[in-house]
């Protein structure tokens, strides 16, 4: 399934931005920091639209709860990469809450991939996968064609 695919993908990419974060904050670089949190907003922006708009509505009716987890989840990791829109934030706390969010990101991503997406697999229907190939060509990916 195309859609899977490429979120599969977004998560294995962000996963690695993750890395090289966790790597700049040993290093007390916070600009490096600053640079991989906007990487990490460049591909979750269109992810996210695609999971919000796409799977979670389908989903919604018979997950609720956890659908409602994940979204706000998206807010928080939002507003703490968010910060790094205009530079490295000023906020000596912000290295620290940004690994501790990238934490959070990573449970996330396993909750999708370990839950979210096997449920869509079971149940979503052709026009639900239409629908969500539709909203992918509107805003698009950062991730390279398949096979390069």
């Amino acid at each position: 399934m195309t859609a899977i695919d490429d979120l599969t993908r977004e998560h294995d990419l962000v996963v690695n931005l993750i890395g090289e974060v966790r790597t700049a904050h040993a290093a007390t670089d916070t600009a490096r920091m600053a640079e991989l949190a906007r990487q990490i907003t460049d591909v979750l922006e269109p992810h996210t639209y695609v999971e919000e708009q796409g799977l979670f509505p389908v989903l919604a009716a018979d997950f609720p709860d956890h659908v409602t987890v994940l979204q706000a989840e998206h807010r928080h990791i939002e507003a703490v990469l968010g910060e790094t829109a205009d530079g490295v934030p000023a906020d000596p706390s912000w290295p620290g809450r940004l690994v501790e969010t990238l934490d959070l990101l990573r449970e996330h991503i396993l909750k999708e991939q370990d839950g979210v997406f096997p449920a869509a697999l079971a149940s979503l229907n052709p026009e639900d996968w239409d629908a969500i190939d539709t909203i992918r060509a509107t805003v698009g990916t950062l991730l390279p064609a398949p096979g390069r």
